[in-house]
């Protein structure tokens, strides 16, 4: 059964799924959203509506919402990396870790950028001030959590670091993780050395200068 992903390379929530497949090399047809390719862009609105990517065609499914498409993957494609735990409740952590990645840090970093676009009311300037003061609280949370572990879950790099590697890259460019969080500099570190996680930041460094805020001239 062949697989084709619609989504951009700079995007973070396409990365997420990107490092899933690249982690298991899953083969797959990247089919980029964006002014070159027409194409692609109206099948991905035909097929999805909402106008959000990343989109998953795998057969007779179409898949949308990160968590769902790697879910997915890991039943219909499983690979020697399984980015979910067999064990019910060590799965429950990791599905834990994905939402908390999602929800408290990318989202926290969304606004600054949306601020800085026009898309939500107030001025750019407090809406970084908000996405800091919300990623300074994810940031004391994480440092704590991730005191003693490798990846967000435990052991094993799973769903959950693959949510961790976009939030915490772009994140981190509104917010550097100041030096009193360790632990969380370290992970975030370990996450970009991640073969699958560098092969991702590096297919998107052409976009870069796209970046609302800008890109800091690291990573």
């Amino acid at each position: 059964m062949s697989l084709a992903l619609y989504g951009h390379p700079f995007s973070s929530y396409t990365q997420k799924v990107l490092i899933a497949l690249y982690e298991n090399g899953t083969p797959f047809e990247f089919r980029c959203i964006g002014p070159d390719t027409p194409q692609h862009i109206g099948e991905w609105l035909r097929r999805w509506p909402i106008a959000k990517f990343p989109l998953l065609l795998g057969g007779d499914r179409q898949l949308v919402e990160t968590s769902v498409i790697i879910e997915y993957l890991q039943l219909a494609h499983p690979g020697p990396v399984a980015l979910l735990p067999a064990d019910p409740m060590a799965s429950l952590d990791v599905r834990f870790m994905d939402r908390f990645f999602d929800l408290y840090v990318m989202n926290a970093m969304q606004v600054a950028v949306d601020s800085k676009l026009g898309r939500i009311p107030g001025t750019p300037e407090a809406g970084l001030e908000l996405a800091k003061e919300r990623l300074e609280r994810a940031y004391a949370w994480l440092d704590g959590h991730l005191a003693g572990r490798t990846w967000a879950a435990g052991d094993a790099f799973t769903l959950a670091d693959c949510a961790a590697a976009p939030s915490l890259f772009y994140a981190d460019w509104v917010y550097p993780i100041p030096d009193a969080y360790p632990a969380l500099r370290a992970y975030r570190a370990r996450l970009l050395a991640r073969p699958s996680v560098a092969r991702a930041v590096d297919e998107a460094r052409q976009f870069r200068p796209l970046f609302p805020l800008g890109a800091p001239d690291r990573d």
